[in-house]
């Protein structure tokens, strides 16, 4: 089994900035994806960023140049840096992570965290 632990969420001002974290353990043999998805109220799930095991990044459009995704392999740990906030940005914010429990080929597994909200008002 495989926890996430995210943290960093809360309330800022527009134009402020915040960092989440997501700290992943258990039965891990690599991390191969670690990302983060949003859900704003009445609105689906959508991919904010995501990192590789090579560290090819992926950005949603709506956050480039904003935000930045990083990580820090010997912690197992992600952090999405998030700056230039804007009111639409408000959602719960959940941590994902795609892993390998043995040496490759492997099968892969999804975890995700248990979300953390950041609201963003004046």
């Amino acid at each position: 089994q495989v926890q996430l632990v995210e943290s960093g969420g809360g309330l800022v001002q527009p134009g402020g900035s915040l960092r989440l974290s997501c700290a992943a353990s258990g039965s891990i043999f690599s991390i191969n994806v670690m990302g983060w998805y949003r859900q704003a109220p009445g609105k689906e799930r959508e991919l904010v960023a995501q990192i590789t095991s090579g560290d090819t990044t992926y950005y949603a459009d709506s956050v480039k140049g904003r935000f930045s995704l990083s990580r820090d392999n010997a912690k197992n740990t992600a952090y999405l840096q998030m700056n230039s906030l804007e009111p639409d940005d408000t959602a719960v914010y959940f941590c994902y992570t795609v892993i390998a429990r043995t040496r490759s080929p492997a099968p892969e597994f999804r975890y995700w965290g248990q979300g953390t909200m950041v609201t963003v008002s004046s």
